[in-house]
């Protein structure tokens, strides 16, 4: 039996569809594994492939209660002591999985991002709230696709909600405390990196506060609609992007920021290591990101190949 040269790990059952299809135009043999009923012993269970590329969604959480995000963490650890490259691997995963060691990576890099306080219980969150102000936000560590994001307007408002257990506080107990930024133009900057290097950019719009703005097409499902357009960032907010990518060790993913209405200041607030490219890629951007991505995860094959 032929031992393909490269595993794709994932959950979602539709976003990687055109993934497969790109490399399959490509001739690259493939596993593709889903998180769905796997297991691992930790004395044996060797990698499915020299090369692992991680296609696992923070937003698994909404979907499955049982969800893979911690499962995949040790996981992708294992496989990389067995000496497998994992692409987004266990060290970028863990990124991924905490917007609070996002926003510390960001101000780390002196890059502006929303005044933010984290904490671990709801007693502490209006002590927290009393530093940032209203109106801000609660999120949750972990989110996807605008979950665990809920605007309060005043004390009151938010006192209610912890009182009846409605405050967010994310499926591992962290919490962030984050001033309300209104976006200029009632839109974000999603910047996709390859490599630690710019890829291309979209500027997501929609109206009022619509927190779920993933741009894929499997995202829209029950929310209201958003406009994406190419977009064309100024070169120091590349280059920005581009340091965060690389700091957070991201193979593949998003840096989102937007512009403080209040200011003009661009504030940086999210680290995406899962990248589903845009939805209808020719019509929006006039190529397909899928081909660029495939044609470099070939020379990642044939570099393994190599070494081997």
């Amino acid at each position: 039996m032929t031992h393909p040269d490269i595993a794709i790990i994932y959950e979602h059952p539709e976003w990687f569809r055109p993934l497969f299809a790109a490399l399959d135009r490509a001739g690259i043999g493939y596993a593709a594994v889903t998180a769905e009923g796997h297991g691992f012993d930790p004395a044996g269970s060797p990698p499915p492939a020299p090369l692992v590329f991680n296609r696992i969604a923070m937003s698994s959480f909404m979907r499955q209660a049982e969800h893979p995000i911690f499962y995949a963490q040790a996981l992708f650890a294992h496989w990389e002591g067995q000496g497998a490259r994992v692409l987004n691997g266990s060290a970028a995963l863990a990124i991924d999985a905490s917007k609070a060691r996002q926003l510390a990576l960001i101000h780390r890099l002196g890059l502006a991002a929303p005044a933010t306080r984290v904490v671990h219980a709801r007693a502490d969150l209006m002590a927290a709230a009393d530093t940032i102000g209203f109106p801000l936000v609660v999120k949750a560590d972990i989110g996807g696709a605008g979950a665990g994001i809920v605007r309060y307007d005043g004390a009151a408002d938010l006192a209610a909600a912890i009182a009846d257990g409605s405050v967010p506080m994310g499926i591992n107990s962290v919490t962030l405390v984050q001033d309300y930024v209104p976006r200029r133009g009632d839109r974000i900057t999603r910047v996709e990196t390859l490599a630690g290097r710019y890829l291309y950019a979209l500027d997501i719009e929609s109206a009022g506060d619509t927190f779920d703005l993933c741009p894929a097409d499997a995202c829209a499902v029950g929310r209201p609609p958003v406009r994406m357009v190419r977009a064309d960032p100024p070169p120091r907010l590349i280059a920005a992007a581009e340091a965060i990518a690389q700091a957070a060790g991201l193979d593949v993913g998003g840096v989102e920021y937007l512009i403080d209405d209040r200011d003009g200041t661009p504030r940086f607030y999210d680290i995406n290591v899962l990248s589903n490219f845009v939805a209808n890629p020719r019509d929006v951007l006039g190529w397909d990101p899928h081909d660029r991505l495939v044609d470099w995860l070939g020379g990642h094959i044939a570099a393994t190949r190599k070494a081997a």
